[in-house]
């Protein structure tokens, strides 16, 4: 893929992700991640000096006025090539909480956070995707054309939900993942990919201590089955491994 949008990539994932991607024999030749405050993503600020493939850009996702400013500074750099993967890995897990316990607060704060946003970044990048889309009309659907990823969960499952409680992180990644299906039908004109992606249960401050993976394993598995995606895959819920899940 010629270019790639990460959210969320001062630490856990995000970070794991550009660590990876950075590591290929062919490296994405523009990789756009997100933080918002540079002042605390030192070891991506330490990445980006030693490629210059990296582009760190400083922005608080849920200031939906400043994504005209994000994507003109996508597009000043990739020009007539467009934007090939949009990957919406930025989102919150509030502790979780039993009913009795919730608070609605919790619940509109990680809506916006892990639903509205990805939703409305992926309106504001359409104009690059496009793009993208067209310039590659010769390729199959997949990330070397164009295509959107958001970084869900299963707990956003209703099928695989046996423990109930986590009212906010459920709702939001089933919500997530409702929104992926609808751009997937909605994009298939411009055979803009969408999938909605589990990352595993990983060791990250989101993930706790107690997570059977890694930060490396996890990246590295979901690298490589983006790069094997392609229409079959086009508005699934899929594992890190490529697997199908359980809406």
């Amino acid at each position: 893929m010629n270019s790639i949008l990460i959210t969320g990539c001062n630490r856990g994932l995000g970070l794991g992700l550009v660590k990876t991607l950075v590591g290929l024999p062919q490296p994405p030749q523009h990789l756009f991640t997100t933080c918002r405050n540079r002042e605390q993503a030192q070891e991506l600020e330490e990445l980006a000096k030693k490629h210059s493939n990296i582009h760190i850009l400083e922005i608080d996702l849920r200031n939906f006025d400043a994504y005209d400013k994000l994507v003109s500074d996508i597009d000043c750099v990739t020009k007539d090539k467009g934007l090939n993967v949009l990957f919406n890995n930025a989102g919150v897990a509030p502790k979780s909480t039993r009913i009795t316990a919730t608070r609605s607060q919790d619940l509109l704060d990680t809506l916006q956070t892990n639903t509205v946003v990805p939703i409305m970044l992926a309106k504001a990048c359409l104009p690059l995707l496009k793009k993208a889309a067209k310039v590659n009309e010769s390729q199959p659907m997949g990330v070397n054309r164009a295509a959107i990823v958001n970084m869900t969960s299963i707990l956003g499952s209703i099928q695989a939900n046996t423990d109930g409680g986590m009212y906010a992180y459920r709702t939001s990644k089933s919500a997530l993942n409702a929104a992926t299906k609808s751009l997937s039908i909605d994009l298939f004109p411009q055979r803009i990919m969408c999938v909605s992606l589990h990352p595993g249960w990983v060791r990250t401050d989101m993930g706790g201590s107690n997570a059977p993976l890694d930060v490396d394993t996890s990246t590295g598995r979901i690298v490589q089955t983006l790069c094997e995606l392609g229409e079959p895959q086009n508005g699934t819920f899929i594992n890190y491994d490529g697997s199908p899940l359980p809406w």
